[in-house]
């Protein structure tokens, strides 16, 4: 960019020396009717190119400074860029340990949830089979009640089966009917566990909806942010092909200016008829050159016109006389 700048610098001197330097030979034409003195023509046209100067540093100083300001500007920019990297970085950095904490604060909470449940189901069992015994206890009073008219069928039963009292006949009947309220009991057991384990699954299902939603609501946010920082780059990037293009453009009339002073500098050469030895290169020293010459040429000027006069004035005394 510094290259770039000094470049254009160069360009912009040159091309306003040349346009002084035209203006200068235009005036130059008109030293006939210039009523001055040479001297003192000469000493304004030096104040002028005293003043031509200055006023060429101060707009190559004011050129410095504006280079300067739009490289510190580039510069924030590529800080802001590297911010947000930096942030976006930080950011899932955050999330990842943020769901890691919930994920665990989640297995937490379903392990109390469980624990809870499995206490509040081994208490309500208990209550109902406090409950069934209850009612089997009063149940068996009043069966006895009801059925001691049958004792003497259970004897008779004893008598013609394989039983030899009517006790056994009884336990018989008594592991029988345990073994089915077992199987009842089984049964509403895989039911009770079923139906817990839907509820864990439509918690679990809520849950996870709700952390995709949260997800999908914070990937909008941060594509969101990541958009408004791409529109932020693209005005300077803009900006910076314009600054490209304004160079190119000053580059391209800088070698015109070269072209222009070297063909001056060629022409001058072969009307002095002489080698002078400069690099083609070297549009600075082949300028100066120029320029002496064509001062050379008006003082020569100036003074064949001063021998011209006074011999007019010489010639035309004896006339008078």
């Amino acid at each position: 960019m510094a290259t770039m700048g000094d470049e254009d610098l160069s360009a912009y001197f040159r091309m306003h020396y040349r346009q002084n330097l035209l203006a200068l030979l235009r005036k130059l034409r008109l030293t006939e009717e210039d009523s001055l003195s040479p001297f003192i023509r000469l000493q304004e046209k030096k104040k002028q190119a005293r003043l031509m100067q200055k006023t060429l540093e101060v707009k190559e100083e004011a050129f410095r400074e504006r280079m300067k300001v739009i490289t510190c500007r580039w510069r924030d920019l590529r800080a802001k860029e590297a911010q947000l990297k930096t942030y976006m970085e930080k950011s899932g950095k955050i999330l990842k340990e943020n769901d890691k904490m919930r994920i665990q604060a989640l297995k937490k909470a379903s392990k109390e949830r469980e624990r809870k449940m499995q206490k509040e189901s081994e208490l309500l069992i208990a209550k109902r089979e406090l409950e069934a015994l209850k009612i089997k206890h009063q149940k068996l009073c009043n069966k006895v009640q009801k059925y001691s008219i049958f004792n003497k069928y259970l004897e008779d039963v004893v008598k013609i089966s394989q039983f030899e009292e009517t006790q056994e006949v009884i336990w018989r009947y008594k592991t029988l009917v345990r073994m089915h309220k077992d199987l009842l009991q089984s049964r509403q057991g895989h039911k009770e566990m079923s139906e817990q384990a839907k509820v864990l699954l439509d918690q679990y299902t809520a849950e996870k909806e709700a952390e995709i939603l949260q997800y999908e609501n914070e990937l909008v946010q941060l594509q969101q942010r990541f958009d408004k920082a791409q529109s932020d780059v693209l005005p300077w990037e803009a900006r910076w092909a314009d600054i490209q293009n304004t160079n190119t453009e000053k580059t391209l009339k800088l070698g015109t200016i070269k072209m222009a002073i070297l063909n001056l500098f060629q022409c001058m050469s072969v009307q002095l008829k002489a080698n002078l030895n400069v690099p083609v290169d070297d549009s600075h020293r082949q300028l100066n050159m120029i320029q002496q010459f064509i001062q050379d040429l008006t003082d020569i000027s100036m003074e064949v016109k001063q021998k011209e006069m006074q011999n007019r004035q010489r010639a035309s005394i004896p006339t008078e006389l």
